[in-house]
């Protein structure tokens, strides 16, 4: 277990802004997780599990343990209907799709290219094209905080929902996923029923075909986290009423929306782009001008100017559509996570 005291936040997340933490550590094995915990030093601080810091903006010094996720490892076994992948929490989730389609094991390319780790996965129930993490979930691994001891989850116990899951409420700061089940059907059917992927030709469509695709487009939307920090998709995707979705529809023909079980889900970044927000800066902050649904560092963005941004763009879509977006990122502050709410009545 490798530890630095304090350290520099920067490389571990992916908007690439300067913050620091008391101490970082990378683990390798669950022991190491456990070790961390047991530290005698380190017994009052709080604790945070990174993985590849895809999802995540540091709004203060983090004054505690950051634990680097670096538990590595695929296992495959076969029943007579589907392949059953045992990966570790620090795998990355892009490398692991591309490799189960190379071993020929299709079923996981509608989730191409969308970052972060295995690990991360059952906690965001991460999503794309009409397939979502909990579609191809069979277990997850979790550590229990009070006891040290490890646990195996079930599809259905994980309670997963749209961008949610037990780990955002009932186990929340309790556990942390250190492995997950995945499983894959020999009987593949494919979901192109979305986006670009309706383009494709009844006879030409394949699982690598699916995931070509869904790569060029989230290649062509999204920036590179390499050349221009980010974290992706900034704000989730509203669910609405039917009846306010009708209200809006009628006052916006155009109006990109979906059924969702509880309504209609809109589409966040059409929202923020209707705003005329595309290109719009505070600070070094920028809603990014060909995708409005990414906040981007453009030019040495602090934490401020990225929270100040998110909060013009959450009051002008309200003010236009009576819509209040939630942010999909999350913002961690000097002991716990924060919400955008928060930070602005702080102001």
């Amino acid at each position: 277990m490798q530890s630095q005291s304090p350290a520099n936040l920067s490389a571990y997340h992916t908007f690439g802004i300067e913050q620091t933490c008391q101490h970082l550590v990378t683990v390798h094995s669950v022991q190491d997780i456990i070790q961390a915990y047991q530290q005698p030093q380190w017994q009052a601080l709080p604790k945070l599990m990174l993985g590849k810091g895809s999802n995540m903006l540091f709004t203060e010094p983090y004054q505690g343990v950051v634990m680097v996720n670096q538990l590595l490892g695929k296992s495959v076994t076969e029943s007579e209907h589907a392949w059953h992948l045992h990966i570790a929490a620090g795998e990355d989730w892009p490398a692991l799709v591309e490799w189960s389609l190379a071993e020929h094991m299709p079923g996981l390319e509608n989730l191409a290219l969308i970052p972060g780790c295995a690990g991360s996965a059952p906690i965001q129930n991460i999503g794309a094209y009409g397939v979502e993490f909990k579609d191809v979930c069979e277990y997850v691994d979790i550590l229990h905080l009070d006891s040290l001891t490890t646990q195996r989850l079930s599809n259905q116990e994980c309670q997963f929902g749209y961008r949610d899951s037990i780990f955002k409420h009932d186990l929340y700061q309790r556990a942390i996923v250190v492995a997950v089940g995945l499983r894959l059907s020999k009987s593949w059917q494919p979901k192109a029923e979305y986006g670009p992927l309706k383009a494709l030709a009844e006879d030409a469509i394949t699982a690598q075909a699916i995931y070509d695709i869904v790569c060029q487009t989230r290649i062509d939307k999204l920036p590179n986290p390499n050349e221009q920090g980010n974290a992706g998709s900034f704000f989730k995707n509203p669910v609405i009423s039917l009846a306010h979705y009708q209200q809006l529809k009628a006052a916006f023909p155009e109006l990109v929306a979906y059924p969702a079980q509880d309504g209609m889900k809109v589409a966040a970044g059409w929202l923020i782009d209707q705003c005329g927000l595309k290109g719009v800066s505070v600070g070094g902050a920028q809603v990014h001008p060909k995708q409005a649904l990414v906040i981007v560092n453009a030019n040495h963005a602090s934490a401020s100017d990225v929270v100040q941004l998110a909060a013009k763009v959450r009051d002008h879509v309200w003010q236009r559509y009576q819509i209040h977006l939630e942010h999909e990122v999350r913002f961690m502050a000097n002991q716990q996570e924060t919400y955008l709410d928060q930070l602005m009545e702080r102001r």
